[in-house]
């Protein structure tokens, strides 16, 4: 609680582009004081035909969604009505976590804050039993961190806040097979509240969050598995923190809002055989501490977080069209929720997982899939 409380003063002398950690730690703060409550309700969503979101549980619950509808035609701005139901609850109530589809089919959950500590804890979800089981934790507690699968099963696990509320640039690996972490090669520069990305050729990009000196960041790195090594690459257009990374089918990197100077409305793409980043098309609503998912159809799916301006934790989604570079609108979630994660299951179902509301840290999770 000292270094949390060290983190959250320093932070509040900061800018107001700077509020967003505050406001974290903050919260976090208040999290102590109340109890979690999960419940959990379950809805067939193939009878929905509207644009609808169920929960999963109060505080544990997780959600999931299913991009497949009736109204893809094909193409990337075809829309899909989205429809949300519960599933099992995480062992531990956790947010700033990660969550990373392993080769077999289940979901790695590692890391993150449960309202007083940073977490190494870490665990498994499996989609067929919808069900949640511990595994070795981290070697290092940390959140605000990243977790990337590598094309060799393994999971990448980079930078984040470590026990004291320090930028990390520590890195570690997660071996499916021996269900255990080991250490890896260390960013050039400390990071949290950053994005990592799997490229095409395997490599992997890191792109913008705070440095250790609590600055928005410009920087991005990428880690060759082959070495276990970083190198830097071009820089973000826009400094921002707690945005999204996402490729897109084209092997281009989709970033998405985030906290800096005109950052939480805006994206761009950065283009791995360039190395450089350009403008693309504005979000509908203001966000950070979102999520993004790329879909079947080649859309990117953003839910949640957070709106810059008003400060209101945010249950809305918006679909992405590579082709015009332009968002629409689709349906809600039926908890507004931030620092959660979002997955692409392979019954190509979206698997919403815990996070932050207004009152509590969740444990809760929704499935949602594309109205029939």
């Amino acid at each position: 609680m000292k270094a949390k409380t060290s983190a959250r003063t320093k932070s509040a002398n900061r800018s107001s582009r700077q509020c967003e950690t505050v406001a974290r730690l903050l919260i976090a703060f208040v999290l102590v004081c109340f109890a979690l409550s999960p419940t959990a309700q379950a809805v067939d969503p193939e009878g929905e035909d509207a644009l609808v979101s169920l929960t999963t549980g109060a505080d544990d619950t997780a959600m999931g969604f299913d991009p497949l509808g009736g109204n893809t035609t094909g193409s990337d701005n075809a829309l899909a009505s989205w429809i949300w139901r519960t599933t099992g609850s995480l062992n531990t109530a956790r947010w700033a976590h990660t969550a990373t589809l392993l080769q077999n089919g289940m979901v790695l959950v590692a890391g993150g804050f449960d309202g007083d500590n940073s977490l190494a804890s870490a665990e498994l979800y499996d989609p067929a039993s919808r069900t949640w089981a511990a595994t070795d934790s981290l070697n290092t507690a940390r959140f605000d961190h990243t977790a990337t699968l590598l094309q060799n099963g393994m999971v990448l696990v980079a930078g984040g806040r470590d026990s004291n509320s320090a930028a990390s640039a520590s890195a570690e690996l997660y071996d499916l097979a021996s269900g255990t972490w080991t250490s890896t090669g260390s960013l050039n520069v400390p990071h949290f509240s950053h994005t990592a990305t799997l490229l095409q050729n395997g490599i992997v990009l890191i792109a913008g969050g705070f440095e250790s000196n609590f600055d928005d960041s410009r920087s991005a790195e990428l880690y060759d598995p082959a070495s276990g090594t970083w190198t830097v690459t071009g820089r973000l257009n826009i400094g921002r923190y707690s945005h999204t990374a996402t490729l897109l089918q084209n092997g281009i990197v989709l970033v998405v809002g985030g906290v800096g100077i005109n950052a939480s409305v805006s994206a761009e793409l950065y283009d791995p055989a360039s190395g450089r980043w350009t403008a693309t098309g504005r979000l509908n609503t203001d966000r950070y501490s979102h999520t993004a998912t790329l879909l079947p159809n080649g859309g990117v799916l953003v839910v949640g977080g957070i709106g810059f301006f008003n400060n209101n934790y945010l249950a809305s989604a918006d679909l992405y069209s590579p082709v015009s570079g332009t968002w629409t609108a689709t349906g809600s979630l039926n908890t507004a929720r931030a620092y959660h994660t979002a997955m692409l299951l392979q019954d190509r179902m979206v698997l919403v997982a815990g996070g932050l509301d207004e009152d509590h840290v969740l444990a809760s999770a929704e499935l949602g899939h594309g109205q029939r």
